[in-house]
């Protein structure tokens, strides 16, 4: 190398070596120095997170979610629907409870009508009278046996609170404790469901004798 080249400020002084500062490979570990308690300088390497890994855990957390959205709303729609279709099948088989509790006074009615007139009348006004109130009651047994209303079976059964209401109860020899003995008013059903409980006589039980008083000591 001449004087001229040593003296020259924009002479090339070697082949250029890779600039410092260039930018490191997406996702590299970048070299940084850290501090420590002690004062001594360490290198360590830092990582560059990857913006697109990131992107996509990010999308794979929000398809996450609104799967679990969309199942949720499934099964709410599912049982919205299972209600409605419980709601019709309840409306269609008890809609007409309050009709059918007010028709069983008129059974009851027909009932009483009926047992008011002595099976040995002699008037024959009276007999067709009561003959024509009695198939009056027969196709009004029909209707409600056609919609579901059935009459409740008391006499001599067992009490059920579910099903009877004891107006009274009485002393009777022989009979079993807790049994209807008799009927006040009869009671009805409507599809399985209890439309008017009867109201019954339940036999009470009968105390025992008093223990006798041992006077032989």
């Amino acid at each position: 190398m001449t004087d001229e080249n040593k003296n020259d400020p924009n002479a090339d002084n070697g082949p250029e070596t890779a600039n410092d500062d260039a930018a490191a490979p997406e996702g590299a570990p970048v070299e940084a120095l850290d501090i420590g308690a002690d004062g001594e300088v360490r290198n360590v390497d830092i990582e560059i997170g990857d913006p697109e890994g990131d992107q996509v855990a990010e999308l794979t957390n929000e398809v996450a979610a609104l799967k679990d959205r969309l199942v949720r709303t499934l099964a709410d729609l599912e049982n919205t629907r299972k209600r409605g279709e419980r709601d019709r099948q309840d409306a269609l088989k008890f809609g007409a409870s309050k009709f059918a509790r007010d028709m069983c006074e008129v059974a009851d009615n027909l009932r009483r009508a009926i047992g008011s007139v002595p099976a040995d009348a002699a008037d024959e006004n009276l007999t067709a009278l009561m003959e024509g109130v009695q198939v009056t009651q027969a196709a009004l047994s029909q209707i409600f046996e056609r919609h579901g209303v059935k009459q409740i079976d008391a006499r001599d059964q067992k009490f059920d609170p579910n099903l009877h209401e004891a107006m009274t109860e009485i002393e009777i020899p022989g009979a079993t404790p807790g049994t209807c003995i008799d009927v006040i008013e009869e009671g009805y059903t409507l599809n399985g469901r209890l439309l008017r409980p009867a109201r019954v006589v339940v036999a009470k039980g009968t105390p025992a004798p008093a223990a006798g008083i041992d006077t032989s000591a």
